[in-house]
């Protein structure tokens, strides 16, 4: 059988399962090419921030496979070298997205399973193993984990970082306990946030609405030349859900948050400072069961205090 030859194309050929016979087709290498660019754009984040899809088409193929994550270590590796099923939320899908929440970000991520249980409770995991209290996946900010030791999971209402001072969150869906231990059975999330050299200035945020209110502020500046810092504040309200018969289900919650980040650089050598602190009210329905004859129960509204902070330091 003879095969005609398509300049600047590559022939292909494929059986065809009823008849046996062979077919060509022709194969555009920029076809191949446009392709790999989506599937790096839709999956992996650019470190050095290339940003959006415009600045990724001037890459060469060879660029894109170097594009670079840390979430498999200390040392940043081209995503062609990670061995993992991974996801990489880029600054500029933030933005896009209209999420008030990292919760609400992690729903983006193909394989994970996000559920809000009420306005103050999330249920988040991958591999199907998604309930309040899941502790195999491991959460971490900057490197540091944030799991609790009270059942060795994640409390997501405290977790509200800042959106607009995240670079990125890298997402691995899988086994991660080689690397990471434990707590990464099913996999691993890291929330990575910009330096305070990339925060310089004053930015104020705020979104309001009839189901939830947040405003935030934030400054950086510098001290001395080769030390940078920022300081924040943030106030966050979300309203009551609905019951499916009517009515308010009574956990609307309220928090205050603040904290810094300093980083200093001299001859190659680093030091990063960080501290945050909270304070908020949660909200609850109970169900108390009375005992007696006959037995019977009742739901009854409470509240729930909660506060914290978090302080380090990293070289």
């Amino acid at each position: 059988m003879k095969q005609q030859t398509v300049p600047n194309q590559t022939q292909c050929l494929s059986a065809n399962p009823r008849t046996g016979a062979a077919r060509s087709r022709a194969v555009c290498p920029k076809t191949c090419c446009f392709a790999l660019l989506c599937a790096l754009y839709l999956c992996c984040a650019d470190p050095v921030r290339a940003g959006d899809l415009h600045t990724l088409k001037e890459l060469s193929i060879d660029e894109l496979m170097q594009l670079e994550v840390s979430i498999l270590g200390s040392t940043p590796k081209p995503v062609v070298e990670t061995p993992a099923a991974l996801f990489v939320i880029t600054p500029s899908q933030i933005q896009r997205s209209g999420a008030q929440s990292i919760p609400e970000l992690l729903r983006r991520v193909p394989g994970l399973a996000v559920a809000r249980i009420d306005a103050n409770k999330w249920a988040i995991s991958a591999r199907g193993f998604d309930n309040q209290l899941a502790n195999k996946l491991l959460v971490m900010i900057d490197g540091r984990s944030v799991y609790t030791p009270l059942f060795s999971g994640t409390f997501w209402d405290v977790q509200d970082v800042m959106l607009e001072d995240v670079e990125r969150i890298e997402v691995i869906r899988g086994p991660g306990a080689a690397v990471w231990g434990a707590n990464a059975v099913n996999g691993v999330i890291n929330i990575i946030t910009k330096t305070s050299s990339e925060t310089q200035g004053s930015l104020l945020s705020a979104t309001l609405g009839n189901e939830q209110s947040r405003v935030a502020i934030r400054h950086g500046g510098t001290l001395g030349g080769q030390a940078h810092y920022r300081g924040y504040a943030k106030y966050r309200y979300q309203d009551d859900s609905q019951l499916a018969g009517g009515g308010d289900s009574a956990d609307e919650w309220q928090e205050m948050r603040g904290g810094f980040r300093m980083d200093w650089r001299r001859n190659g050598d680093q030091l990063q400072l960080q501290g945050d602190a909270y304070r908020g009210n949660l909200g609850e329905r109970l169900e108390v069961v009375h005992g007696g004859a006959p037995d019977f129960s009742e739901l009854r509204n409470d509240s729930i205090d909660v506060s914290g902070g978090t302080a380090g330091r990293r070289a």
